[in-house]
């Protein structure tokens, strides 16, 4: 081989060896800042509620709280028999399962039983009249069916 050859391939390894060390230089450097980072802003975050600037987002007196006729924590419609709903029902599963859903009582009735059979659900004993009633007092089917017919509007024909 000649001398020159033999230069270029030593200085192709060389470039080959740095460019390896410049890589894992950036990954070292990279992988420092994440640590900083998430240092710096889990230190902030502890800071933050450690601090007396710290609000608390929800107390237990607020639980209760109903405003226009709503459960604030849940949902749920203010009347007879909702805290016995939000007690047995939001224990496995959100709120929101249940408002989305509209049953008559038998179809909740139905839902309980398969819930106690299939998802352990205990059995509600003296409180499952009041839920069902509360159930299907306020997420009853409803009845709209259809639009309403449009009203007050000047109809014209197409030419």
């Amino acid at each position: 081989m000649k001398p020159e050859d033999i230069f270029k391939k030593n200085i192709k390894t060389i470039r080959k060896l740095l460019l390896s060390f410049v890589l894992v230089f950036l990954m070292l450097i990279g992988g420092l800042f994440f640590f900083i980072r998430n240092e710096t802003t889990k230190n902030t975050t502890i800071e933050a509620i450690e601090s007396s600037d710290y609000v608390e987002i929800s107390k237990e007196d607020d639980f209760d709280k109903i405003e226009n006729g709503i459960h604030v924590a849940t949902g749920f419609v203010e009347g007879d028999g909702l805290m016995l709903v939000v007690q047995n029902c939001t224990s496995c599963h959100s709120a929101k399962l249940v408002t989305q859903n509209r049953m008559s009582k038998e179809k909740w009735l139905a839902t309980i039983r398969w819930m106690q059979e299939s998802q352990n659900l205990w059995d509600l004993g003296v409180n499952e009249a009041p839920i069902l009633d509360y159930l299907s007092t306020y997420y009853a089917p409803n009845q709209i069916g259809r639009r309403a017919n449009l009203t007050d509007i000047d109809w014209y024909e197409l030419k």
